[in-house]
């Protein structure tokens, strides 16, 4: 696939097409491509999404211990300046991360009792967006947080 340096990938791309045009994108910008940011990318792309930094961490030491996890948020920190990682804020704890490459910048939903992660389609939230921003001028990043509530399973269960 040929992705260009000064574009985003395009969705649904394959985890080893995220690698390349990281390592390009990088490279353009003077940046290496390093063991621990080909680790990340892979292990978010093997893992599928909603991985905190902590289940990251734990992908990418297996693969390679000597990735240490300050170097797993500092390669999280730079792909995700490319466009190529979104996190999304899950209640009370960690953020959860997935390539958004392969699987889309998409809204989330988080069930408060299970604690399952439910993505959204990405149009979802486009009307309260425009309404925002014509009724407050306020500009809404639906894909930064989850929308909390109860998941089918749950709500059907008793009291």
């Amino acid at each position: 696939m040929d992705i260009k340096p000064r574009e985003a990938p395009p969705s649904h791309v394959t985890t080893a097409e995220v690698v390349a045009w990281v390592g390009e994108r990088l490279r353009s910008r003077g940046e290496r491509m390093t063991r621990s940011r080909t680790a990340v990318i892979t292990a978010l792309g093997d893992h599928g999404g909603h991985l905190t930094a902590d289940d990251i961490y734990r992908a990418v030491s297996a693969a390679d211990p000597s990735i240490h996890l300050s170097s797993v948020y500092r390669a999280l920190d730079a792909i995700a300046h490319l466009g190529v990682v979104q996190h999304v804020h899950l209640g009370h704890g960690a953020a959860s991360y997935h390539l958004s490459a392969v699987h889309g910048n998409h809204p989330h939903a988080q069930c408060a009792r299970c604690g399952a992660i439910l993505d959204l389609p990405p149009d979802l939230l486009d009307d309260v967006a425009a309404r925002l921003a014509a009724d407050l001028e306020f500009t809404l990043d639906p894909t930064h947080v989850a929308l909390s509530g109860l998941c089918a399973d749950c709500a059907a269960l008793p009291g």
